[in-house]
């Protein structure tokens, strides 16, 4: 064989060799072990690889056969069509009680965001009459109307349930035959701030109820019964909680077939075009992840988030961002995680803090650098994609609090490495910015347009944090340190909130659970108070932070970690929303 090289022609004399026996059956499986030792010119390095499970979808949405772009705006036509037709319905509707429970039923159908403009104007007329209106009303319709009121922002004082106590001041026994008052008021109670004592004992209330009734109620009540408590409505995702409903829907004897058509048709046609953004950022993804194969490879249970902090067909700019911004994300948490050596990640550190030059790369060693290059690159491609709309600027921040990510990052790893376990106090202060919620709320704004203006940036990236980011940060890293503790267990990790409870607060593990989903529920308490007017950034944006919490609470749900080890409630949830479509 001859070879050319810029000196000389070289002839090589090649030998016959026989090839490998063995092929690849001794092909050791990374994700089999729990350490590994890489051989370097100068000594053995062990790294904490951890046992991640392997992606359960595959090559399943690279290969999906899409629907084509003449099919697509067919069924685009049709929901226009079906659209007009139930606004005609939603204007003709003028009755105060009537009206909200339209707005219920849009919203649990999944389509309420075709029509935002008709329903704030239905809510602003009838706020003024809200609570003479209640006074004649039953349990299930002022449940309702609270419910909704304080979805949209108004403020309505939870006195009105006290109608519904005894002159004890318990709530009135005979209430527990009114399986739909019950339901309404255990849903009423999730929306709930610090001051609405009544409603913790409405939650206490309604909730061994509940547990009592499933078995005896007729259907489809009876299955409502039992979603509501395993996940309320509240916290549950718009899409899973729509497509839920739209089968509760249809068992209903009186439902409306043109609503019920609407939402299955609207349901499709969204799913389709995920569809397609999950095979371009599926993608993206599958030539990096040959170079980054320890990293967890999560972009479907990623894109499943997105569609829970925005669905709309208006924010597909923003899932792109945010789903690249997102993996990015998950891949530098594995290399601190479960990857580099305490002496690489120091230097991975150092090289985040310098201005992000792609040729600071070369300096890393091979695995590890692609942790840095995919943020300057997905930066790059951000700014590119921002300033056609003149807001370039929004990158700045994100790249901000990847860097104080980065050092809670490596300060976790310093913990590690030193075997120290912090307080819980000192432990949340850095886990509030390492859980990683602060950059995934900049994520989440870069493609919203407009509406995140620059000072909205500036809010979300104060010093402290606002209570809003706190909040949701908190609900995340809890949930995600109640979920994944066991897994933790198995290998060197660092310590978390529930492992700095029992050592410094003497508690065991059982009590620091009770302890941690207690600073959750008060979280949620915090987040429904900023999800009120007057509202410190547009509600547009407080939403996203509403919904990252909404995320967590499917994800993380009954202290389970659903994205490092997808469990199969979560793959049925991922199936309903991006796989298979609703049947007509």
């Amino acid at each position: 064989m001859s070879t050319n090289t810029s000196a000389n022609l070289i002839s090589s004399p090649i030998a016959n060799f026989q090839p490998c026996h063995w092929g690849d059956r001794l092909k050791i499986n990374r994700n089999r072990v729990t350490k590994m030792t890489t051989k370097t010119s100068a000594n053995l390095i062990s790294r904490p690889i951890a046992n991640f499970q392997p992606c359960h979808w595959g090559d399943h949405f690279l290969n999906i056969t899409l629907l084509d772009q003449e099919t697509i705006l067919q069924i685009k036509q049709k929901v226009d069509e079906l659209k007009e037709r139930v606004g005609e319905l939603v204007g003709a509707v003028t009755e105060p009680q009537e009206q909200v429970e339209l707005i219920d039923t849009l919203e649990r159908l999944g389509v309420a965001y075709h029509f935002e403009k008709e329903i704030d104007d239905i809510l602003e007329t009838t706020f003024k009459s809200f609570v003479g209106d209640c006074q004649n009303a039953d349990l299930n319709h002022v449940s309702l109307r609270f419910r909704i009121f304080r979805q949209h922002g108004f403020y309505v004082s939870s006195d009105v349930f006290n109608k519904f106590k005894d002159q004890n001041g318990r709530f009135k026994e005979s209430l527990g035959s009114d399986v739909e008052g019950i339901l309404s008021l255990f849903e009423a109670s999730q929306v709930r701030v610090h001051d609405d004592t009544i409603l913790d004992e409405a939650l206490a209330f309604t909730t061994p109820l509940l547990e009592t009734m499933p078995k005896d109620l007729r259907s489809p009540l009876g299955e409502q019964v039992a979603h509501a408590l395993f996940q309320p409505l509240h916290k549950g995702m718009p899409r899973v909680e729509a497509r839920f409903y739209i089968s509760i829907y249809e068992k209903n004897p009186t439902h409306d077939k043109l609503f019920l058509q609407f939402a299955k048709l609207d349901f499709n046609f969204l799913q389709s075009l995920h569809q397609k953004e999950l095979r371009d950022l599926k993608g993206w993804w599958k030539g990096l992840h040959m170079k980054a194969s320890f990293s967890r490879d999560r972009v479907t249970e990623i894109f499943f988030g997105l569609t829970g902090i925005y669905f709309e067909p208006k924010f597909a700019l923003a899932r792109k961002l945010a789903g690249k911004t997102f993996k990015s994300i998950t891949l530098a948490d594995d290399i601190y995680d479960a990857y580099g050596t305490y002496e690489e990640l120091k230097s991975l550190t150092e090289a985040f803090q310098r201005p992000w030059n792609k040729g600071f790369a070369e300096e890393l060693p091979e695995h590890l650098k692609w942790g840095y290059y995919i943020f300057v690159e997905t930066c790059e491609e951000a700014e590119e994609d921002l300033a056609k709309e003149g807001r370039a600027f929004c990158v700045d921040y994100f790249e901000q609090h990847v860097k104080d990510m980065i050092k809670a990052f490596m300060q976790e790893v310093e913990w590690r490495h030193q075997k120290f376990v912090p307080t819980y106090e000192e432990y949340m202060k850095n886990a509030l910015v390492s859980s990683p919620y602060p950059v995934c709320i900049i994520a989440t704004f870069l493609g919203m347009g407009e509406i995140a203006s620059k000072e909205s940036f500036e809010w979300a990236s104060q010093n402290p944090m606002p209570d809003a980011v706190k909040v949701v940060s908190t609900i995340m890293r809890l949930m995600n340190d109640m979920g994944g503790f066991k897994f933790e267990q198995g290998r060197n990790h660092v310590a978390s909130a529930i492992e700095c409870l029992m050592k410094h607060n003497k508690v065991s593990e059982k009590e620091a659970n009770k302890m941690l989903n207690k600073e959750v529920e008060n979280a949620w308490k915090l987040i429904n108070q900023a999800m009120l007017q007057p509202y410190v950034i547009p509600k547009l944006l407080l939403t996203r932070i509403l919904n990252l919490a909404r995320s967590a609470h499917v994800i993380y749900h009954d202290q389970s970690d659903g994205y490092t080890n997808v469990n199969q409630i979560l793959k049925d949830k991922v199936d309903s929303i991006l796989a298979s479509p609703i049947s007509m």
